[in-house]
């Protein structure tokens, strides 16, 4: 009888020891899975296929390319061409340009009646000597102080203008130039220009303004240091 219960005590002592070690091993840390940090779990989170560098004004470069660009003078294209922009005389707040096109209507809508309006047809046989010109229609209008060419080409139905002669103070160039104005104002308003000749006070001479395509053009005539006549022109061969 006393062997039967020294046979149970020593099996419910195993019993014990054995739930003491299983319990041990269960609340053991294992510091190889260790969680991430907080730090690591934001890197976890992140998606792959983000740059956190992206700056998002440089999304899309031309959103507010309008807003930051800058008009300046002598810039703006007409006709694909910067330089006519320079050509051109203003009257009563309408600009006038080389290489406009232009018709009897408009024309004396914006400067009045023509004193005289000539039409000429370039020919073989018309004693011109104009061959490149031949079939080229030719459309002179002259006004008070100001007489107007223009060209059409024979496949064409529109007339261009080609020169422009001002002889009156009231037609001002785009920079505000009119006939009866110094010399000494006309080379501080186009430094560019150039004096043909020597320039001396009491003879005649040309300020000539070229620009660099040395196609269109404007000569200020000068006279006794004072401008006699403004003529704006574009080359056609």
């Amino acid at each position: 009888m006393k062997a039967l219960n020294k046979l149970i005590i020593l099996g419910m002592v195993l019993t014990f020891c054995v739930i003491v070690l299983v319990g041990c091993k269960t609340n053991k840390v294992d510091t190889s899975t260790t969680p991430p940090t907080v730090e690591n779990e934001n890197e976890v989170a992140a998606d792959p296929t983000t740059d956190p560098t992206t700056d998002v004004s440089e999304e899309d470069p031309d959103d507010n390319s309008t807003d930051s660009e800058v008009i300046k003078q002598g810039t703006i294209k007409k006709d694909g061409n910067v330089i006519l922009k320079e050509l051109a005389f203003v009257y009563n707040d309408n600009t006038v340009t080389i290489y406009d096109v232009v018709d009897d209507e408009k024309l004396e809508g914006i400067l009045g009646t023509a004193v005289e309006i000539k039409s000429h047809t370039y020919a073989i046989d018309d004693g011109l000597n104009m061959d490149p010109l031949i079939g080229f229609t030719e459309k002179q209008y002259v006004f008070n102080g100001l007489e107007i060419r223009t060209i059409k080409a024979p496949e064409d139905d529109k007339f261009y203008i080609f020169q422009i002669l001002i002889t009156d103070t009231k037609y001002a160039t785009i920079r505000n130039i009119k006939v009866g104005d110094t010399v000494t104002k006309l080379k501080s308003v186009y430094p560019e220009g150039n004096m043909s000749g020597n320039g001396a006070p009491n003879e005649e001479d040309q300020y000539i303004y070229l620009p660099v395509n040395y196609v269109d053009g404007m000569i200020f005539h000068v006279k006794d240091e004072v401008i006699g006549n403004i003529s704006m022109y574009k080359l056609l061969y």
